[in-house]
């Protein structure tokens, strides 16, 4: 795959998960990806992406903008950079109660390219930035 393709690809990847496509994301998936989370779990295969996605749908509204994206010469690697624009909808387990809170985060994704999908999305990002937001604690 080109650099300009594996570019293409993550934007796609970005553009339906700003529209809120679950589908759209996961077609840009290959059927083993792997998915690993800022301070969670490896996840693995589309199944488990899908019920991520869905998990995260309802806790969260969230938009990607600021999106910066690069792809190595060959195609197989890429990262973006953005901000995430949030809004806290249900309170997610382990964390601090819900009730609307909106945050402004900056975030990373690193990814693998595959025969055309992504195999592999790792993503980073403050989670003590985010409670502070959430929570009100510790701001000045």
């Amino acid at each position: 795959m080109s650099q300009a393709a594996t570019e293409t690809l993550i934007r796609s990847y970005y553009d339906a998960f700003n529209r809120g496509d679950t589908e759209g994301v996961l077609a840009c998936l290959a059927d083993d990806v792997v998915h690993d989370v800022n301070q969670g779990v490896r996840r693995k295969g589309k199944a488990a992406f899908r019920a991520f996605s869905q998990h995260m749908s309802r806790c969260y509204r969230e938009q990607l903008i600021d999106m910066v994206v690069l792809a190595s010469s060959d195609g197989l690697r890429a990262a973006a950079e953005f901000n995430v624009h949030g809004t806290y909808l249900q309170t997610d387990e382990g964390l601090p109660p819900a009730n609307g809170q909106t945050y402004n985060l900056p975030a990373g994704t690193f990814f693998a390219v595959k025969d055309g999908r992504i195999a592999r999305v790792t993503t980073y990002y403050n989670l003590t930035d985010w409670l502070v937001q959430v929570t009100g604690e510790g701001q000045t």
